[in-house]
């Protein structure tokens, strides 16, 4: 048509190719194309003009919102979990630090919110006593303020409650004479953080109105001392040898 360039299949405005171009080889005696300079978010390395070509490295910074980032995408963490995160990368502690106090600043650590949300879940979902709960923040970096006006959400009652309905689901499946039972429930309730005297009267009473033999047997169980014999036991100092 009249007045319109042929297409050349580069754009209705296309140029021919220049000597030098990608798009046809070079012309005898012309300069071969200088190679392209390396940008941010390709490799991770952008060409350092100070040093004449050669790769300089990420800003720290930014490989540390990079690390908490992800962290974060998987589950909430603590502040001491994305600190172990980052040294693991080896950041600098002066970047961490002004890292995360940002992202404190904004929101995106909340120790409080965290140790509020695990004590919730952990003690829902695995029924763990307010002693386990403690040991896994003080695991997770929380601290022990933090973590004690958390676990006081979780009163006793409500503690006592949970591993009352913890023993009567394992009483469904239980096999076996009364006193190797109620030994088996009373270490599960234990190993959950549960306290002596707590467990005990859970599984007795569970065992009560279980059967009439199981309910002889908890007749027979002296809550009271049991737990004071186990909580001497808890204090003794272990033999680790």
């Amino acid at each position: 048509m009249a007045g319109r360039r042929a297409r050349t299949g580069r754009g209705w405005d296309a140029s021919p190719p220049r000597a030098g171009d990608a798009d046809g080889p070079p012309r005898e005696g012309s300069t071969p194309p200088r190679p392209r300079r390396g940008r941010p978010g390709g490799t991770g390395e952008t060409t350092d003009p100070a040093t004449g070509g050669g790769a300089a490295p990420r800003d720290e910074a930014e490989l540390a919102r990079e690390v908490c980032l992800r962290q974060l995408a998987v589950r909430p963490r603590t502040r001491a979990e994305l600190a172990a995160a980052l040294a693991r990368r080896g950041i600098s502690e002066e970047v961490a630090t002004r890292v995360l106090d940002r992202y404190d600043e904004v929101g995106m650590i909340d120790d409080a919110a965290f140790a509020r949300a695990w004590v919730s879940s952990r003690h829902t979902g695995r029924g763990l006593a307010r002693r386990a709960l403690a040991n896994e923040l003080r695991q997770r970096g929380v601290d022990g303020d933090v973590a004690s006006e958390a676990l006081g959400e979780l009163d006793a009652e409500t503690e006592a409650e949970t591993a009352r309905a913890l023993v009567e689901r394992k009483l469904r499946t239980a096999r076996g004479e009364p006193d190797a039972v109620f030994r088996r429930l009373v270490g599960m309730l234990a190993r959950k953080g549960y306290p002596p005297g707590v467990a005990i009267r859970a599984v007795k009473d569970a065992l009560a109105a279980q059967s009439a033999e199981a309910a002889e047997f908890a007749d027979g169980i002296d809550a009271d001392a049991l737990a004071d014999a186990e909580g001497d036991l808890d204090r003794e100092p272990r033999n680790l040898d």
